[in-house]
């Protein structure tokens, strides 16, 4: 067979990193392969760990399998449209119709869709740091420029607000909110995110706010939805099925375009175009969002003291105060920890993580693949029960003392 040319990357591929499924994932799945137990972390996969999607939304899209085989509208089932609707409402945006409403192949996609409308080449977009990575991929993947602005531990993970507003030019066209945050777990307070609607208002950007896991709170964390605050400029949210419902296979999630729509009338028609590009988002996934949405939410049981996700998170608070060298801020929402690691010199994030998944087989994911400017962090999910999490903390601190005595 005669040799190929090589086939070289796009160059539009410089900038993305996706390290919850990178080069850790893929020795993970290796090590799968070979017959060991590897506990992966890595990913908020509620049916991984035993999570099951609620009956009735199953039985909602069996019911209407009939209904779901030809294209629907480029914006999805009307039904689904009208409950996120209904819901917006609920929270007190009255400015939502279903025309404002478009489903998508999970909030992913959505996202993918609106940067492309946006986005000229070397736009800019403020992203927090931490982030979910896709927001920076995304706004590099169509032309534009991810800009960090920073969230310190120092500040309990939340906006540093003064140098947020020191990173606006005249290029930036975005301003994006991830509350609850993926991967630190902080819910910002009203005050911080009506800063934060005030400053996209007055330099007049558009807000896309990630509200993917708006449900999933601890304690007294109160969410407070982005749209009831920036509506004075352009404000799309994102919301879906994937977390709160436990459907991540779904493949399920939708925006909502509120706020001032004045001069974005371009803009919508481009995103409505693009919509239609794609034909429609997965029709039988779509017949669960009315149930979902207008049904009893038992995510609630799982948020509460004795609820399994509070006690994992529970464990996971207590075996990092437990450790000389693990710092943890306790997640208010969402479904993850971000441990920071002090007392270790020249620690590495991505070293560590490697030898954690080839000793001690747990797959974490290195903190700076999320744009944290530091390598002394590590996301993990708090999903598997108490004793499993509990077991995957006893090997990140057996091989921190091994770190330790070297």
């Amino acid at each position: 067979m005669s040799a190929q040319p090589h086939i070289a990357v796009s160059e539009q591929l410089d900038d993305v990193r996706y390290e919850i499924r990178g080069a850790l994932a893929r020795r993970a799945q290796e090590l799968d392969r070979q017959g060991y137990e590897v506990l992966h972390l890595n990913i908020g996969n509620p049916g991984r760990f035993g999570f099951r999607t609620p009956e009735t939304m199953r039985l909602a899209i069996i019911e209407n399998l009939s209904s779901s085989e030809a294209y629907c509208h480029q914006k999805g089932i009307f039904p689904a449209r009208e409950a996120v609707v209904m819901q917006q409402q609920n929270r007190g945006i009255m400015d939502v119709t279903v025309d404002d409403v478009i489903m998508g192949n999970g909030v992913s996609e959505l996202i993918d869709l609106h940067l492309r409308a946006l986005l000229n080449i070397g736009d800019e977009v403020l992203i927090p740091s931490p982030d979910y990575p896709l927001w920076t991929a995304a706004v590099s993947l169509n032309g534009g420029k991810a800009v960090h602005y920073p969230c310190p531990a120092d500040n309990g993970f939340q906006p540093d607000l003064e140098a947020l507003e020191s990173l606006i030019t005249d290029k930036t066209r975005a301003l994006v909110v991830i509350n609850p945050n993926n991967p630190t777990g902080a819910v910002y307070p009203r005050s911080t995110l009506e800063a934060l609607a005030e400053l996209a208002q007055r330099h007049q950007l558009v807000m896309m706010s990630d509200e993917i896991y708006d449900q999933v709170l601890f304690d007294d964390a109160e969410f407070v939805p982005m749209a009831t605050l920036a509506t004075d400029t352009l404000c799309i949210s994102f919301g879906g099925l994937s977390k709160v419902y436990r459907a991540c296979g779904y493949r399920v999630g939708w925006s909502i375009t509120s706020g001032n729509r004045s001069g974005a009338e371009d803009f919508l028609i481009a995103t409505e175009m693009l919509a239609s590009l794609r034909l429609c988002s997965n029709v039988p996934g779509q017949w669960a969002v009315q149930t979902a949405l207008g049904g009893y939410q038992s995510v609630q049981e799982l948020i509460r003291p004795g609820g399994r996700l509070y006690e994992s998170r529970r464990t996971a608070i207590e075996a990092a105060a437990k450790s000389p060298w693990l710092n943890l801020i306790a997640p208010a929402g969402a479904l993850y920890v971000f441990p920071t690691v002090s007392g270790l010199d020249h620690f590495d994030d991505h070293q560590f993580a490697m030898r954690l998944l080839e000793q001690h087989h747990v797959l974490v994911v290195p903190g700076s693949s999320f744009h944290y400017p530091k390598s002394d962090a590590l996301r993990l999910t708090i999903l598997p029960d108490p004793e499993t999490l509990g077991s995957a903390f006893e090997r990140i601190g057996a091989l921190l003392s091994e770190i330790a005595s070297e």
